[in-house]
């Protein structure tokens, strides 16, 4: 049971598979979140390398090393950083890069940090270039330079910091510059789920939210869940509303597979959005080569929309391929929308090259 940011849909607009929750979303989920690393489903090399960089700093009565959290987003990077926290039982200070725009910015929060406190910093790799480079030093020295006026009678005042334990979280780990990531004494890349833990994490969340699910509800729900726990605990709280007002409350296989089927999330976890973007590619383009720019256009979504919502999960499921000229639809995308792919167009027609932009 894990989470992080995401962007997810139901049958109102809002997609049940990607990343952004509202208010009521977010306190369910963190209701959910599992308070320490026994409670943490999955993620097993992660947590016992972990527990031993935690109970190793608790025996020398020192601060924990800095902590680099890398993977996709709903995994449970978030939830890591809080358990961090409460087992150091240090306070925890939690920001993102996209809000430490200015140096200043990092400054304030690093100098009000108490002695071993985490401070969580999540989309690490969205932080500004000024504001990075002072954290080299924070996280080295505990020490960071304060410049005070401007041109010839500028002054930097060294500020000396309390010993702390930054833990960064990122879904971009190649954007991060090799001397921040070497500052990190612990790195862990969190993996998505198998569909066995998957079930473990809809069991457990169906018990805290007092809802009643059998086992083949639960995998129903876990296989369509993209091997992520956010995603599996948004559509646990989707099915038990149409358990609750279509039947007796019991999610079983049938009852889970009609509710998701009403919510547009298939067999195979695809929802509105992943399958206008296939569809788009095959009856639009005949299975492409087509450019990303394009295909955003054919399916009414903004080019990063596609890019960063869509594809990467069909890319995974091995349904779409990136290639240098295009997008194209592997023989999977076919057969998963019933669909037969055109015969091989005759070489030199240069059809491929239409929608290559």
């Amino acid at each position: 049971m894990n989470w992080d940011d995401t962007t997810d849909t139901d049958a109102t607009g809002e997609r049940l598979v990607g990343p952004v929750a509202d208010r009521e979303d977010q306190a369910v989920e963190a209701a959910l979140r599992p308070k320490d690393l026994g409670e943490f489903i999955g993620q097993e090399k992660v947590r016992e390398q972990l527990d031993l960089v935690l109970r190793a700093a608790r025996a020398r009565g020192a601060t924990a090393d800095h902590v680099l959290l890398s993977g996709a987003p709903g995994l449970g990077k978030t939830t890591l950083s809080m358990i961090i926290a409460a087992e150091m039982e240090a306070p925890i200070r939690i920001t993102s890069g996209p809000a430490i725009q200015h140096a200043g910015d990092l400054a304030a929060i690093l100098s009000s940090l108490q002695e071993g406190e985490v401070l969580f910093l999540d989309e690490i790799h969205r932080m500004s270039r000024p504001a990075e480079e002072m954290l080299y030093m924070a996280m080295e020295d505990f020490r960071v330079d304060v410049i005070v006026g401007k041109g010839p009678g500028a002054t930097a005042i060294p500020l000396e910091l309390p010993p702390f334990t930054l833990v960064g979280a990122t879904t971009r780990a190649g954007l991060l510059p090799p001397p921040l990531r070497d500052r990190f004494g612990f790195t862990a890349h969190m993996e998505f789920y198998e569909p066995a833990e998957l079930e473990r994490v809809v069991h457990r969340s169906a018990g805290l939210l007092d809802v009643e699910i059998d086992a083949d509800g639960a995998a129903e729900i876990a296989g369509r869940s993209r091997g992520t726990p956010r995603i599996a605990n948004r559509l646990l709280r989707r099915v038990r509303d149409y358990a609750q007002v279509k039947a007796d409350g019991l999610i079983n296989r049938d009852i889970a597979a009609a509710a998701l089927a009403v919510y547009e999330v298939d067999a195979r976890g695809l929802d509105r959005l992943d399958r206008a973007v296939l569809e788009a590619l095959l009856k639009l383009f005949g299975g492409g080569p087509v450019g990303l720019s394009t295909l955003a256009v054919a399916v009414g979504e903004e080019r990063e929309t596609v890019e960063e919502v869509a594809e990467p999960f069909l890319v995974r499921e091995g349904l779409l391929a990136r290639t240098p000229r295009g997008r194209v639809a592997t023989p999977a995308a076919w057969a998963h929308l019933g669909l037969v792919p055109p015969r091989p167009a005759a070489p030199g027609n240069g059809q491929g090259d239409l929608f290559g932009t």
